[in-house]
């Protein structure tokens, strides 16, 4: 049994849905012989993004209801409802349609109440940022689920909050696995056994009291992986609108690509970094379980994708395998000379990214300075007020990150100096390998990542022999 994600240009309009079926039902074809010898459900497990914008969209009424902008907000909500209803129109009909526009409508019409709730208290809480951004998913994922049956797949809905357990973190809840998976078992499991495909919203949860959370953005993808790891599935799919991961981001990089095989390690790493493709927290629950996740353009299935797993098919290698930026970030620079032989400075130091729960990407140390990297500034004025109880801090903003990543990338002896080769003249702000040698990263001012990245990929990947292609995005 297979889990397939789909992101939101994947259910963006009726025709990505309609892709979308015929996706899930090759897969059930390929798999019923498996199944038939298993003695047990085909499946797929199926989960949906919110359409492409609407999450956005939503973030964005809760905001216009903060600065009391009701008549808005409302208007912004109707125009979702519409969406959302055309494609039913399109995708649906008979009794089956007039159940889902009830139940979109409803979706939308307790957001109109906590709109003019938050109009009133003209705050919005991360509960109620939760509530609001979670209905994007719960009426996709309705509205795959009724297409999916209207062309004879046996689909059944299942309310993603009914089987994610979080815990009460709003925004970026972590599911509680044991309870997590229980609710797997209970709900999800006897669905496919009885040759249904389960269809979930991602990027939803609950706590275990029933409070609506959320995993943070790009969590369908983690979604997808918490239940493929949750129901023992064989692989992990990830339907998107590229071909599978790129040697660099095809925005930035025009002709970037494909890598037809990463690992776990590797992937991680380009996501953590800034590869949209995959969102960054996926590959946890798929390296414990060491489930395959594949990543495959939803306009192009039969292309083959990018396949991540323990280890390559291919047997070992070396090397660089792909690059990637991030940008939007600070480097906070703290110094003192009392640093100097002092236990316990750098204990006192990450502390107070630990109060504040803010992520440090990258470090640089000398004798009395540390640097460092976030891209969460959500915190930055207490955390600079934190720091500046015991050292000088400055920080420089509109900064960026590029990091090359590579299984034994340090094998390569002439690699290093080939990056900083294709870098000459481009100001780096810091500098660092890590110690497994699977990456390397600069930092750098955010107006010089294009120039960067273009340079290094150059270097690296353009010289590969002329017959290869590179990766289409669409």
């Amino acid at each position: 049994m297979r889990v397939m994600k789909f992101g939101g240009t994947s259910v963006a309009d009726a025709p990505a849905v309609e892709r979308l079926i015929g996706i899930v039902k090759a897969a059930r074809e390929r798999d019923q012989a498996a199944a038939q010898e298993a003695g047990s459900g085909i499946g797929p497990v199926v989960v949906v993004s919110a359409l492409g914008g609407a999450t956005d969209r939503l973030l964005g009424i809760a905001k216009a209801a903060q600065a009391g902008d009701v008549s808005q907000a409302t208007q912004q909500l109707y125009e979702l409802l519409e969406r959302h209803a055309a494609m039913a129109e399109t995708l649906t009909s008979g009794s089956r349609r007039e159940a889902l526009l009830d139940a979109i409508r409803g979706e939308i019409s307790g957001l109109i109440g906590l709109v003019r709730a938050l109009a009133v208290l003209k705050d919005v809480s991360p509960r109620s940022k939760d509530a609001m951004a979670a209905a994007g998913e719960l009426m996709s994922s309705r509205l795959v689920a009724a297409a999916l049956e209207e062309t004879g797949v046996p689909a059944a809905w299942m309310d993603a909050r009914r089987a994610i357990i979080t815990d009460g973190e709003h925004t970026r809840a972590l599911p509680l696995t044991e309870e997590t998976n229980a609710r797997l078992a209970e709900r999800v499991q006897p669905l496919i056994a009885a040759g249904r495909v389960p269809v979930l919203g991602g990027f939803v949860g609950a706590t275990s009291d029933g409070i609506t959370t959320t995993l943070g953005r790009g969590g369908s993808d983690y979604s997808a992986a918490i239940v493929g790891a949750g129901l023992g599935a064989s692989e992990i799919e990830i339907w998107t609108d590229v071909d599978g991961m790129l040697t660099a981001d095809p925005r930035v990089v025009p002709t970037p690509r494909l890598v037809p095989r990463l690992t776990f390690e590797e992937a991680s790493e380009l996501a953590y970094f800034g590869a949209k493709v995959l969102h960054p927290s996926t590959i946890l629950p798929a390296v414990t379980h060491d489930i395959p996740v594949r990543i495959i353009n939803s306009r192009r299935p039969e292309s083959p994708g990018t396949l991540i797993a323990r280890a390559p098919a291919d047997g070992p290698r070396s090397g660089l395998v792909a690059i990637a930026c991030k940008r939007h970030v600070t480097v906070i620079n703290i110094t003192s000379s009392r640093m100097l032989m002092a236990y316990g400075f750098l204990r006192r130091l990450f502390e107070v990214f630990e109060r504040f729960r803010t992520a440090v990407d990258v470090v640089t140390t000398s004798e009395v300075s540390v640097s460092v990297t976030i891209d969460d500034q959500s915190q930055l004025d207490v955390i600079v007020e934190a720091l500046s109880a015991f050292a000088e801090v400055t920080c420089e903003r509109d900064m960026a990150i590029v990091c090359l990543v590579g299984e034994n990338l340090g094998s390569d002896a002439g690699a290093f100096g080939k990056m900083l080769e294709a870098l000459d003249g481009v100001p780096l702000r810091m500098v660092s390998q890590a110690a497994l040698r699977r990456n390397v990263t600069f930092v750098l001012r955010q107006a010089d990542v294009a120039e960067a990245m273009n340079r290094l990929h150059a270097a690296f990947f353009e010289t590969v022999e002329a017959a290869a292609e590179p990766a289409r995005s669409l």
